[in-house]
């Protein structure tokens, strides 16, 4: 099971841009690539699917056990030729001073090979004790390479190499150079996603032919062959239910965020699993229930707005009492208007409330909840005995004019949620928060979900 991770000193050092065309250039020679991103991550796994052709799976410490990632990743790269791990941040970066959940524990989890992109703006010999500093810090670690990232010229990049080959034993595996054409841009949510690219494919393309031409794609593969297998006893339930009832998604240019193994869950619990657009689509498709994610209503929510069929169907059927489930954007979309950049705009009406962009995030992070009694999808004693829950959220919006006789499904012992205190507006069938919940072990709400929408439409 050859795999590899990438990662870096700090952020915003080019190493999504460098394994996005790592994993595209890798898949032009006919190579399978199985990609992951650690972390609660959306934007980077869309580029790394794209490129790789494959859904990408995040492995990450906050909602997911070690047996569990562990399990994941050796389950999702059996059938590949090659595993890439994208970190998140710097190598030792994390939340734990002792580093426990940070990309190096990951790193040794998987027992894969570091591959270290190092941004080299104006730095020269500095880039050893660099070097050098991350391999005393944690010997464990098995930095396998180093890539040179944003290098200035010829000149540069001889300096550089000058200095990795004296003092270090760190092989360099390539250098790219500066190039706003392949530089994947970010915006108020982190990177732009692939759909909001201008030329997408020819600067793709542009991005695979400089990575294959600029890092020495043969000894990387030597690299990743010589990675053994992670440790691990747990496998993943493969195995699919009898589907039984439909919940509908929205999966456009306005929603995008959504976990592929969630998807993969709620099939496996017995959802029949059906697409609509809630910038085009008339009326939501036939459906038992629905699934509305996170993503970026507030750049589409004029043509939101417009598709006013859709937004009286969709709260005709709410209120009617469809069991349905919205994260962050998805309750932004459902409140009764959308405001952002001083525009406001029409949208579901579903709840009484008002979503309004501001310039800082609200809530950004980890976040721990508690289930309260009005939590729809369990038994009111399983709701009172559960622990904290993990989840996480990252949201530039707030909900204003809520009732004080608003329902949570959540109180929120860390993180922000709705009001600092609660999340998880719970109105009819209906709940709707700003945390994003993750299915696992330690919170499997798909299949929970799943039997609630059944229990709602009298298929128990």
């Amino acid at each position: 099971m050859p795999h590899l991770f990438v990662a870096a000193a700090h952020k915003s050092s080019g190493k999504t841009t460098l394994t996005v065309g790592l994993a595209g250039a890798l898949t032009r020679r006919g190579i399978s690539v199985q990609p992951f991103k650690k972390g609660p991550d959306y934007i980077d796994p869309m580029w790394l699917s794209r490129a790789a052709e494959k859904p990408c799976y995040n492995l990450d410490f906050n909602t997911m056990g070690n047996a569990e990632i562990a399990g994941l990743f050796t389950n999702r790269i059996a059938g590949a030729d090659l595993g890439l791990v994208e970190s998140n941040k710097g190598l030792f970066d994390g939340v734990d001073l002792m580093g426990s959940d940070s990309n190096a524990a990951l790193a040794k989890l998987l027992k894969s090979p570091v591959i270290l992109v190092i941004d080299t703006t104006g730095t020269t010999r500095g880039i050893a004790p660099l070097l050098r500093g991350y391999q005393v810090f944690d010997p464990d670690i098995a930095i396998s390479g180093v890539i040179l990232n944003k290098v200035g010229g010829p000149r540069h990049e001889g300096k550089l190499r000058a200095a990795v080959e004296h003092y270090t034993d760190i092989p360099v595996l390539g250098a790219l150079g500066r190039d706003d054409k392949i530089a994947i841009s970010e915006r108020h949510l982190g990177l732009t996603t692939p759909v909001e690219v201008a030329q997408l494919e020819a600067r793709l393309s542009r991005l695979y032919e400089t990575v294959a031409n600029g890092v020495d794609i043969d000894r990387l593969l030597e690299i990743a062959a010589e990675a053994p297998v992670p440790e691990t006893d747990r496998i993943a339930d493969v195995s699919v239910a009898r589907s039984d009832v439909k919940i509908c998604i929205a999966r456009d240019n306005a929603f995008t965020y959504y976990y592929p193994d969630d998807l993969e869950a709620l099939e496996r619990a017995g959802a029949e699993l059906v697409f609509f657009d809630a910038l085009h689509d008339a009326r939501l498709p036939e459906t038992d229930g629905l699934f509305i994610g996170g993503g970026f209503p507030e750049t589409h929510m004029k043509a939101l707005e417009d598709n006013l069929s859709l937004r009286a169907d969709i709260k005709q059927k709410l209120q009617s009492g469809m069991p349905a489930y919205a994260e962050c954007g998805g309750l932004m979309y459902l409140c009764e208007s959308l405001t952002w950049q001083g525009e406001r705009r029409e949208m579901v009406g579903a709840i009484d409330g008002h979503a309004i962009m501001c310039e800082r995030p609200q809530g950004r992070g980890y976040a721990k909840l508690q289930r309260t009694p009005f939590h729809p999808w369990s038994a009111r004693a399983e709701e009172q005995a559960s622990p904290l829950m993990p989840a996480h959220e990252f949201h530039f919006a707030r909900i204003e004019g809520l009732s004080k006789n608003t329902r949570y499904a959540f109180d929120v012992a860390r993180g922000h949620g709705i009001n600092g205190s609660s999340d998880g507006i719970v109105s009819g069938n209906l709940l709707a928060g700003f945390c994003h919940l993750r299915n696992s072990a330690t919170n499997p709400w798909a299949g929970e979900f799943v039997k609630y929408v059944r229990n709602c439409i009298g298929k128990t």
